[in-house]
């Protein structure tokens, strides 16, 4: 049978480390061995498991692969892929079986249509997809409460690290550090504003020195405006 391999990593990043790769291998293993193909693939990358189908892009990809003829079913690694909310996992297994497509995950085998003669069936489905739902919400709970006890000890607990420092650490002992690089762009900035210089001129220096933005290629001078003024706040 022709198949459709979906792979979908959360937005926050694959925090049960059942990454992209990961996927792809467990999908293709599977196919392999019971004899099917991936003819073609479809992947949500950085997008919650609670997203609704209609709005993934993935999910948009493999409904139209079965619907022009391309492929006859969908192959997950594990069926938590499509969803970790229950009424999306629903919602997307009843869309594929609505075009006439079966539904595999590579742990468990064929993911079987609803029966009115085996309710059961229905019924394990859906408690497995509620402990789904609920270990990503434990481990979302887990994250915000380290967050708040990093944060009640006065460390940097979420968002990026301001230009001039990078994070060091691990777990919960991790916090902002200086790094060295953008140290000495911030001290020049310092010195060149001093003496008058105006953000544009700023920019044009730190370019012309090689000291660099942390993303960009140059400096703009409201990259170096805001640099300033998050050391000024009178700026």
């Amino acid at each position: 049978m022709d198949l459709v391999g979906y792979l979908r990593v959360s937005s926050d990043g694959q925090l049960d480390g059942f990454g992209l790769e990961t996927q792809h291998r467990a999908v293709l293993r599977w196919a392999k061995a019971n004899g099917h193909r991936v003819v073609t693939w479809c992947r949500d990358e950085g997008v919650s498991g609670t997203t609704d189908a209609g709005d993934r892009p993935g999910l948009v990809c493999a409904g139209e692969a079965i619907t022009n003829g391309l492929a006859d079913g969908v192959l997950v690694a594990r069926l938590d892929r499509l969803a970790r909310n229950l009424t999306v996992q629903e919602a997307a297994l009843a869309l594929f079986w609505k075009l006439g497509a079966r539904v595999f995950a590579a742990d468990t085998g064929e993911v079987q249509p609803d029966d009115p003669d085996d309710p059961m069936r229905t019924a394990i489905r859906q408690v497995v997809g509620v402990f789904a739902q609920l270990d990503r919400a434990m481990v979302t709970k887990r994250l915000r409460d380290g967050r708040l006890a990093k944060a009640s000890t006065g460390r940097k607990a979420v968002g990026a690290y301001p230009y001039g420092f990078c994070g060091a650490g691990r777990g919960r002992d991790r916090d902002a550090v200086p790094y060295e690089p953008e140290q000495v762009a911030l001290l020049r900035i310092d010195e060149l504003r001093r003496s008058g210089g105006s953000f544009r001129e700023i920019a044009s220096r730190l370019d012309a020195e090689g000291l660099a933005p942390r993303r960009a290629r140059v400096w703009s001078p409201m990259a170096v405006r805001n640099i300033v003024t998050r050391s000024d706040p009178a700026t």
